[in-house]
């Protein structure tokens, strides 16, 4: 059994693995009481550091009667994370710590320079050469790398507080330190805004004087621009004059143009309706004329009399053609009056025309007075526009001036101290029942961790874990085979195969008994050694591992098929040879197809690794089913976890599984079990071997034997592992095939 495989057969005996504390408990108490006292000698000897704490709020602190003009709470800008990060680095810049380290004279003292205080021994080492001289170092170098190292600047998460925190041996000083940082800070936050102040009313004043001085040069041309133009005259509605006559003209150009047109209308109406011999009553300027109109009365009342005197007189009585001449005669009247009217709308029209004319003459000329006064009114607009942006810049520097020079004596910081350091009174290094008290508990923890792994490195606190069995095991020696006993004129056996007799030269001695599996300390043994039988030898020539593999390799063989009719022992030939030929120096490759997984077991050392059945099933790859040999360099493809009557649904896969194994190695060994002719041939191709495993000369064998030679593989090899012995090689001797 293999080291790994005993490892996986034994539990722990926590009864004895703790028990072990208790037999050590001396050690473990002596050097948990040293440590604890090393560790009150160093609370109570080390020097005392004290630690102050300042703390400042950042935000704008501009009072309402202060707040400039304009400005309302919600102007101010709000500080966010980022600002005070950056408020917190400039707490902490060197020229704020330069000036309280100057203020405090901390140069003076041993704490921040430490080449005051140097011991002897120091001093020694300096002048060996063996540690640098500090009084190389520039002195406030030397003070701001110790203020560092004892300062601590943060904002408190979540608020815009900032906390200046400083420890040092004295807590005077652990207390004066910060308080000097947060002044010193506000210092400089009112110096930076005085200076601000100071750059802002140096660059208004200059800049107001020349304003002032362009405001006026730009209303002066504006000035001159207006009075040296006399055409820009501005009229109603704040217009200039020329654009508002051309507008009032252009209103009554289209009043004579309708007037005109109209008129035109109306006469070509009268001359058509004359023309065509048309009644005159549908055109509205004849009827509104007052003669024709009496005309058109006195028409009628002698139609009603002609109508009258036809009904006593005959047509051609003289009153009738009187009356009839008399109408005639008012028709005449009444047409010649419509062409008198005709000729006026004709006169009207001609005289709208002429008033047509002279407007337009007139508009033209207002349209190029106009175009004049535009472009000077565009010009004009341009000098106002200049002379309006002047005047407003300089009212905004000019407000903005007032206000600083307003705020010379008023400058708010943006900061304020809520909470100045006190002067601790009691040390925050070191706290003796803490130091004491974890010393205590850590070494009194590390003893007992230590304590157990020694006791389970020791292999004292391991037991064995129920069922298995840790006895050493020898090996067995098998039954040897010894030189062929030939019997006089012994006849030959016949078996019947396939329905023919063939004859088997065998001259195979009777079955020996088999060598029983010997357990170290097994209660079954027997009091006395058995004698190691005698070898014997089959006819048909079997050979040894060693033979086998020199045969593989001299024919260079690509497959080696393995047949074991014997059961799971005999499968060790196929191990053995594997192991030979890969000690060779080729690349080997065992295939396990028992179905106990007999041969590659013992290479592996467990059943439960994923194999042949997996990769048929489809559960896993090539490179999830090749494993190393634990004693060689052979690799090995178990039989596998999968379900073997799911995987053997693909046996049809195993050629083509063959085929890829036989590109990547050297030789595949197959050990098949106890198959038969027809089980290997999916197995078999090219440059292909065939052994049979033998580990006594029976009939089974003989008859396994038989049926492959008849069955196409004369060529038939036997092959025993007796008499080899390689590690982790199965102990053959127990017959175990189903």
């Amino acid at each position: 059994m293999s080291d790994q495989s005993a490892a996986a057969d034994v539990d722990v005996d926590l009864r004895q693995l703790f028990a072990s504390l208790a037999r050590n408990w001396l050690r473990i108490l002596v050097i948990t009481l040293l440590v604890t006292g090393l560790a009150f000698a160093f609370a109570w000897l080390a020097t005392p550091h004290y630690k102050a704490t300042t703390q400042l709020k950042i935000q704008l602190s501009e009072s309402a009667y202060t707040r400039p003009a304009g400005t309302n709470e919600d102007d101010k800008p709000v500080l966010d994370a980022e600002g005070v990060a950056t408020e917190v680095q400039v707490i902490s810049s060197s020229d704020i710590l330069k000036q309280v380290a100057a203020d405090l004279k901390l140069g003076d003292k041993p704490e921040f320079n430490y080449a005051l205080g140097m011991s002897p021994v120091t001093r020694l080492l300096v002048i060996a050469g063996l540690k640098s001289d500090p009084e190389e170092i520039p002195l406030e170098e030397r003070v701001l790398t110790k203020m560092r190292d004892k300062l601590n600047v943060y904002g408190v998460e979540k608020t815009r507080v900032i906390a200046v925190e400083f420890s040092s041996e004295d807590p005077q000083l652990a207390a004066d330190i910060p308080n000097a940082i947060a002044k010193a800070y506000l210092a400089y936050q009112a110096d930076a805004k005085t200076k601000s102040n100071a750059a802002a009313t140096a660059f208004l004043g200059p800049e107001i004087d020349d304003l002032q001085k362009q405001v006026r040069d730009a209303e002066a041309k504006v000035a001159a621009f207006r009075s040296a133009q006399s055409d820009l005259l501005m009229g109603g509605n704040n217009s200039v004059l020329a654009t508002q006559q051309l507008s009032e003209l252009s209103t009554e150009l289209s009043r004579v143009r309708a007037s005109r047109a109209s008129a035109e209308a109306t006469a070509e109406r009268v001359r058509q309706a004359l023309q065509n011999g048309g009644s005159l009553d549908a055109v509205p300027e004849v009827l509104s004329s007052d003669l024709i109109q009496r005309l058109r009365e006195r028409q009628i009342e002698l139609r009603t009399n002609i109508a009258d005197l036809s009904t006593t007189l005959l047509d051609n009585h003289p009153r009738l053609r009187a009356m009839r001449s008399q109408l005639a005669d008012l028709d005449g009247q009444i047409r010649n009056e419509a062409q008198k009217i005709m000729r006026g709308l004709l006169t009207q029209a001609q005289t709208a025309q002429a008033r047509e004319n002279q407007l337009i003459s007139d508009v033209n000329k207002l349209k190029a007075a106009s175009s004049r006064a535009g472009e000077e009114q565009v010009q004009l607009d341009a000098l106002q526009r200049e002379a309006n942006v002047r005047r407003q810049q300089l009212e905004s520097y000019m407000a903005s001036f007032r206000e600083v020079s307003s705020r010379k004596n008023y400058l708010p910081v943006d900061a304020s101290v809520f909470s100045e350091a006190r002067v601790p009174s009691e040390p925050y290094f070191p706290k003796l029942v803490p130091i004491v008290g974890a010393a205590l508990v850590g070494s009194l923890l590390l003893m007992s961790v230590i304590t157990l792994l020694q006791e389970l490195f020791s292999g004292r606190a391991m037991r064995p874990a129920p069922g298995a069995r840790f006895e050493r095991i020898e090996q067995v020696a098998m039954s040897a085979m010894s030189a062929p006993v030939v019997h006089p004129e012994p006849a030959p056996e016949v078996v019947e195969v396939d329905d023919q007799p063939t004859t088997v030269e065998s001259e195979l001695v009777p079955e020996p008994e088999p060598a029983p599996s010997v357990l170290e300390g097994a209660a079954a043994a027997d009091p006395e050694p058995q004698s190691e039988p005698e070898r014997v030898r089959s006819s048909l020539g079997e050979i040894d591992v060693e033979k086998a593999a020199e045969k593989l390799i001299a024919s260079g063989a690509a497959r080696a098929i393995f047949v074991s009719p014997e059961g799971d022992e005999a499968a060790a030939s196929a191990v053995l040879v594997a192991r030979e030929v890969s000690d060779a120096g080729l690349r080997v490759l065992l295939l396990d197809l028992t179905a106990s997984g007999a041969a590659s077991r013992p290479m592996l050392d467990s059943g439960l690794f994923p194999g042949i059945t997996n990769l048929l099933a489809s559960e896993a790859q090539f490179s999830d089913v090749i494993h190393a040999d634990l004693y060689s360099d052979c690799h090995v493809v178990p039989v596998g976890t999968a379900d073997p009557v799911r995987a053997m649904r693909a046996a049809d896969r195993l050629p083509i599984i063959m085929q890829s194994l036989t590109t990547a190695y050297d030789l595949v060994i197959v050990e098949c079990g106890p198959a038969d002719a027809q089980g290997i041939s999916r197995l078999v191709g090219d440059s292909t071997e065939v052994f049979m495993s033998m580990l006594q000369a029976d009939d089974e064998v003989a008859q396994a034997a038989v049926e492959l030679i008849e069955s196409g593989y004369p060529d038939l090899t036997l092959v025993t592992p007796i008499g080899h012995e390689t590690p982790g090689n199965p102990v053959p001797g127990r017959r175990s095939a189903a």
